[in-house]
């Protein structure tokens, strides 16, 4: 339902399938309006992307991905296995179908359509961040500025070029260019090869599998039931909805979201929903260090963002277009550290532990789909590509609003799952 529809019995109960920061997030703000919740995950809580990102609540860098000169990046990349941005020379059909979507999506038409289109996302994040930690999520949310360091100040042009287009889009981003001693004070990690910065202020970070274990835990305390299988199905029965695995385990309810990630089209695709989305597969890694770590590092340049991490320092990076399911590549992990090796000192490199990938819900014109379906009662939230742990909450709190209300929020329009 959309537009000024409303519904005169609302769900009194929901399943949430997905118990990552978006699918959680729906559940616990359905609680808040009287809905009852359960949640299914095949892996369990924060088994996807939610675990092991780089945990920014970055609203002030949250840059659609289909900008030109990522399109024109990523075509580089093909011959360079290396390379962040990496698409494998393979033969698969879906995902040159999605990068011929996402190539006609990289102008700057669509890429100010989508940032025009999460300007109130990124407004209201953190405040939903606020209402959580509030109301019985225990974890820390932890404000400090992002700091953008590069060898020199014309590398820097690149990133403030993108700030002023983020303004001049309605989006203005509070920041600071910072010469190579405000650097070093900034980022005491910092090599001698950085020698101008750009600060990032107003943003926040989190430990992400911290963070979502934390408001499984308040919405589990809410009286919600976790599922752990795989969802193969889901049928209308009289006049409920069930879910259900591949071994006859089912639970029902009168609504159901799909908040999947990666895996989102695997359900989605039945009805009505055609936008692709494809698996953007980052990966990560903790490494201990030797100088402290005031905040959040990024490296434009080499794409690698780096944050303060139970004691050392958490080092993600790479845009890597596979399977959501494929293995990881050992060879990802040593190009993220061949390419930030050379700017940050103290950080011992072959100590590194809980190396990881997770695959990032990308969608071909920056906007996530968040909303009703074309079959009655369910409703998907995902493909919010590298910016799912910024937006997650906010899409949660909108999501449970269309869902309890029948109508769909302003700021959802743009994101209906059936453009």
């Amino acid at each position: 339902m959309t537009g000024n529809e409303r519904i005169t019995n609302p769900p009194r109960s929901a399943i949430v399938v997905g118990a990552g920061i978006v699918g959680l997030s729906t559940a616990w703000f359905l609680q808040e309006r009287g809905v009852e919740v359960h949640v299914v995950d095949r892996g369990g809580v924060a088994a996807g992307a939610s675990w092991g990102n780089a945990g920014w609540v970055a609203p002030g860098l949250a840059i659609p991905l289909n900008e030109p000169s990522v399109l024109r990046y990523g075509l580089r990349s093909l011959v360079n296995p290396a390379a962040p941005l990496h698409v494998p020379a393979t033969v698969d059909p879906k995902l040159w179908a999605f990068l011929a979507r996402f190539a006609a999506n990289s102008r700057w038409s669509s890429w100010t359509r989508a940032v025009h289109a999460n300007l109130p996302l990124n407004e209201e994040c953190i405040e939903a961040y606020e209402v959580l930690t509030a109301n019985g999520v225990d974890a820390p949310v932890v404000d400090a500025p992002i700091t953008a360091a590069f060898r020199t100040p014309h590398q820097a042009e690149s990133l403030l070029r993108e700030l002023r287009r983020m303004a001049d889009a309605g989006q203005p981003v509070d920041h600071a260019v910072l010469d190579g001693a405000r650097l070093a004070e900034h980022v005491p990690l910092a090599s001698a090869a950085l020698r101008a910065g750009v600060r990032i202020d107003g943003q926040r970070y989190v430990d992400p599998g911290g963070f979502v274990h934390a408001l499984s835990r308040a919405v589990m305390a809410r009286g919600a039931t976790l599922y752990a299988f795989e969802v193969a199905d889901v049928r209308d029965e009289n006049s409920k909805l069930t879910v259900s695995s591949r071994h006859g385990t089912s639970v029902s309810a009168d609504a159901v979201v799909v908040a999947t990630g990666a895996w989102l089209p695997r359900l989605a695709s039945r009805w009505g929903v055609r936008v692709p989305v494809q698996a953007g597969r980052g990966y990560s890694f903790t490494v201990p260090v030797d100088r402290p770590v005031p905040g959040p590092i990024y490296l434009p340049d080499v794409r690698v963002a780096c944050t303060p991490y139970q004691g050392g320092l958490r080092v993600a990076g790479t845009m890597e277009f596979r399977d959501p399911d494929a293995p990881g590549a050992p060879a990802r992990t040593e190009a993220i550290i061949a390419s930030a090796r050379p700017l940050l000192d103290g950080v011992r490199w072959d100590e590194r532990t809980d190396v990881w990938v997770g695959p990032r819900p990308v969608t071909p014109d920056g906007r996530p789909l968040v909303g009703a379906t074309a079959k009655r009662g369910i409703y998907v939230a995902g493909g919010h590509g590298m910016w799912g742990l910024t937006h997650g909450p906010i899409t949660g709190r909108l999501l449970a609003e269309q869902i309890t209300t029948g109508k769909q929020p302003a700021v959802l329009h743009e994101f209906d799952p059936l453009r």
